[in-house]
């Protein structure tokens, strides 16, 4: 059997699979290879939940000897991980706090099942902080999670392991979740892709309004292959959209002529950084030498919709956290337990006005984005912040003030992705957001791709 002389953990899914068909590598090799890289990474990153290597090399045993067979699934022997509150058979789901009672959960939610029928070998979890409800790895359950572009930074929130891990190479493919900008935001700091899907497209359970699941990869091609098995349909979900055949791998896509809205003030919450700003122009400029016409964009997000999204979200996690006994009430972090207090203190009719601005969000966002094809803008206005800061305020009274970009289309249910686009002066990834119309999921992966091949060579974490 002829060997791939490259390292196997920086080989994408897509280039795995091929050497698989091929003879090149087996599942067993390359699962030990991500092993070896986890052991030698894992203390100082602090991705993994669960992680559980025996499993792992069973699985990969397992995969070997199917493709020996001849019945490989679509992700058979690609190393993954699922992030902790995507529940798993057998595996509590701590939900990053260390307020939950550890149960083991009874069975695979629809990600964790599709994924297993797929053949991926899976890893463990990935690490999240308290409730999922912050841009960062600091959690009351979990050691913080780290930047493996500066160790000194958070990957980003909430799904902090699994951006953490994708860029450390942990394998090729991971899962997260996304609410407000939870697989966006970390990508864009860890230079990687994610894609938030449509609202709907892949099954979730328990649904909530806005709460997608989403791949966290290296490449686009991968992001579009995961989405091929996480669509599939599950009854669990009522909220999910009707099966629909798309054509995931079809990524060669024309720029020219396309519309593309650019938008570098969302109307409310942080500034745009700089260096921020600076990444996200040269990549519009790429698109127009490619033959897009690029037009401006006008703020659309308000005060008024932030803050009302706030308080919204702040009752919701007063009612579940103020239900706990007070000995598990005190064990929830710090400063997600001042922000959640504020919701005991938000009236009936404070918590409908934020309620409704979920729907006047959504319509903002759709009528901004009507006359263009897509749109363009940073995916945070700032870059990673210290790993053990909650937030870039750091401030439980102003929590949100980074997801002005991200949380619309969470909102309006678009899809949208994050992918790189530069650096900061100090060598920090930037993210560019691409968002599409409703539903259109391969296009905005289609725009990506397409920006795969003209922005310039990707550099490496420091790791």
């Amino acid at each position: 059997m002829r060997r791939d002389p490259v390292e196997p953990t920086g080989l994408s899914a897509t280039e795995l699979l091929a050497a698989y068909r091929a003879g090149r590598l087996s599942p067993v090799e390359v699962t030990e290879a991500v092993l070896t890289r986890i052991d030698a990474l894992e203390p100082s990153l602090h991705a993994l939940y669960a992680y559980d290597p025996a499993q792992a090399r069973d699985a990969a045993k397992a995969s070997e000897q199917r493709w020996t067979a001849g019945e490989a699934g679509a992700l058979d022997g690609v190393p993954l991980t699922l992030k902790e509150n995507i529940a798993t058979r057998g595996t509590p789901v701590p939900l990053g706090t260390a307020a939950t009672e550890l149960v083991p959960a009874p069975a695979d939610a629809p990600a964790a099942a599709r994924v297993r029928e797929a053949g991926a070998v899976m890893l463990g979890k990935t690490t999240m902080p308290d409730y999922g409800m912050l841009t960062s790895g600091l959690s009351s359950f979990h050691a913080a999670s780290r930047n493996p572009w500066d160790l000194s930074r958070t990957p980003g929130g909430s799904s902090a392991g699994a951006a953490a891990a994708a860029a450390a190479g942990y394998g090729p493919l991971h899962v997260g979740t996304d609410i407000g900008g939870s697989i966006r935001l970390p990508a864009g700091w860890c230079g990687l892709v994610g894609l938030k899907p449509s609202f709907g497209r892949v099954p979730v359970h328990p649904p909530f309004p806005g709460r997608v699941v989403g791949p966290m990869t290296r490449t686009v091609a991968d992001a579009a292959m995961l989405m091929g098995v996480l669509s599939a349909p599950d009854s669990r979900d009522h909220l999910s959209l009707p099966p629909a055949e798309i054509a995931w791998s079809q990524l060669d896509f024309d720029v020219t002529g396309l519309r593309l809205g650019l938008q570098l003030d969302a109307g409310a919450g942080l500034p745009v950084e700089d260096d921020v700003r600076a990444a996200v122009l040269d990549a519009a400029r790429r698109f127009e030498a490619a033959g897009a016409i690029v037009e401006p964009v006008e703020p659309f997000l308000t005060r008024e919709m932030l803050d009302g999204l706030d308080d919204f979200w702040r009752v919701r996690a007063w009612c579940d956290i103020s239900a706990l006994p007070p000995e598990r009430q005190a064990l929830v972090l710090p400063y997600i337990a001042v922000w959640a207090q504020g919701g005991a203190e938000v009236s009936g009719v404070a918590a409908y006005r934020g309620f409704a601005q979920m729907d006047t969000i959504a319509v903002a966002a759709l009528r901004a984005g009507e006359p263009y094809d897509f749109v363009l803008s940073p995916t945070c206005p700032v870059s990673a912040l210290a790993a053990e800061w909650a937030s870039p305020t750091n401030d439980p009274a102003r929590p949100f003030e980074h997801i002005a970009f991200t949380v619309p289309y969470n909102m309006s249910g678009q899809p949208a992705v994050s992918l790189n686009c530069g650096y900061t002066s100090e060598g920090q990834p930037v993210g560019l957001q691409i968002a599409g119309r409703r539903f259109d999921d391969l296009g905005v992966l289609q725009v990506a791709a397409a920006f795969e091949g003209i922005r310039d060579p990707q550099r490496s974490p420091g790791v």
